[in-house]
């Protein structure tokens, strides 16, 4: 029988459970116990997601992060108790004293070039991929109003992402959806039925659409706007994953993404996906010229108009990506992007062998093929659509965690469900 030297022999087993449930049952006792059972719960939440991280290929998130040195230097270094904010412009002294804008601005200049956009450029590291094509449509709609007395139509094809249909409705401006073809290409006869010569053209652009990865056909589009001529043009490029794989890659696919060759005014590209950080994060690039159409309210204490939609802004994604461009092996992302392309032609060859309906666009790390059944859909974490010509779908991104033994694996599965 357990013995207290503080209690009397006589107290007994009965005295001591006692004296340890009014503990329990004090402030301090109960709050131990809280905190006890609040990091059990956080450490089988981790433990769920870092078991089902290996096999999640159902969507574009890069699982290799490798932020690892990173948050030892961010923890070593003490940068963890500065409160850090990244509100106004990247590429304009702040009156703030904490702020990662330096390492912002090295980042734009990183990409810019890459994209072809090699003098007079303006950019900033946004939140995710659909805060880069929000400030596209606005500052489209801004230049666009600064050309033309006549409110704008945007057009975009109806597998693009959906935030565009979104951020049309939040901006108030008026929407056109352009007709995909069964690869998930705009329909280009579709776009000059609906191209109104009348009123300024605001073209977002879909450089990978979403479930097929379908890429829009810029010269086609440019020549069908040059045919018609609409008083105004902007085109915005939506380019939130295969920005990254494109601009990687040796020409005529880094053409694809090169503004100087193809004449787009603004890129949104993804930090999240190719470049596998931890949250969401993005970076949008423009020529200064649409940076000077934002709306003129000075703030006096951030010396500037905010040229923003988004005021406060995290100080902690610039670092990463600045962290990931810096000390990263010379050529390592240009092999990526390959590796990613080929282990994709790889999985639609071996699908097609086994009799499984399967397709795979240009330049294109996204399959999609005849869906499985549910328990591989769950299993590998797939994303369902449905095609009135190809019949219920799924699709695999192949990203650089998706190694070709994961992807044996699951051809593996897919030839059991499908009884081949």
């Amino acid at each position: 029988m357990y013995r207290s030297s503080r209690l009397s022999p006589r107290f007994g087993l009965t005295g001591v459970m006692l004296v340890l449930a009014l503990v329990l049952a004090s402030p301090a006792g109960a709050q131990n116990v809280a905190r006890e059972k609040a990091v059990d719960r956080l450490n089988a939440f981790a433990s769920e997601m870092l078991k089902n991280r290996p096999h999640f290929i159902g969507y574009p998130v890069n699982q290799d992060t490798e932020l690892e040195g990173f948050y030892t230097w961010y923890l070593k270094s003490g940068l963890y108790e500065a409160a850090m904010n990244n509100v106004g412009d990247p590429f304009k002294t702040s009156s703030s004293l904490l702020n990662s804008h330096s390492f912002e601005k090295e980042v734009i200049d990183y990409f810019a070039p890459r994209f072809g956009f090699h003098k007079d450029y303006w950019g900033f590291v946004t939140a995710s991929g659909t805060d880069g094509n929000n400030h596209g449509v606005y500052f489209g709609k801004k230049v666009l109003q600064a050309k033309s007395n006549l409110p704008p139509i945007a057009y975009v094809s109806e597998e693009a992402h959906y935030s565009i249909k979104k951020l049309a409705d939040v901006q108030g401006i008026e929407l056109r959806l352009i007709k995909a073809d069964p690869m998930g290409r705009m329909d280009l006869a579709d776009f000059e039925a609906k191209l109104d010569p009348t009123r300024p053209a605001l073209v977002v652009i879909a450089m990978g659409t979403t479930f097929k990865g379908g890429i829009d056909n810029q010269m086609g589009i440019d020549a069908i706007l040059k045919k018609v001529a609409p008083p105004a043009v902007h085109r915005h490029l939506d380019a939130a994953l295969f920005g990254s794989i494109l601009g990687f890659l040796p020409p005529p696919a880094s053409d694809l993404v090169n503004s100087a060759k193809m004449g787009f005014d603004s890129i949104a590209i993804s930090g999240h996906k190719f470049w596998g950080l931890d949250e969401p994060a993005g970076i949008f690039i423009a020529t200064k010229h649409v940076r000077d159409n934002i709306n003129p309210f000075q703030v006096a204490y951030l010396k500037d108009a905010v040229p923003t939609i988004t005021c406060s802004r995290s100080a902690i994604s610039p670092l990463k990506l600045w962290w990931k461009i810096t000390f990263s092996e010379p050529n390592v992302f240009e092999k990526q992007a390959a590796r990613l392309i080929a282990n994709a032609e790889y999985l639609h060859a071996e699908l097609q062998k086994l009799g499984i309906k399967s397709w795979l666009n240009e330049y294109s790390n996204t399959v999609f093929f005849q869906r499985p059944g549910q328990a591989v859909m769950d299993y590998y974490g797939l994303a369902p659509d449905v095609h009135p010509e190809q019949g219920e779908l799924a699709h695999v991104l192949v990203m650089q965690h998706v190694s070709k033994d994961l992807l044996d694996a699951f051809i593996a599965d897919m030839k059991k469900d499908f009884g081949k």
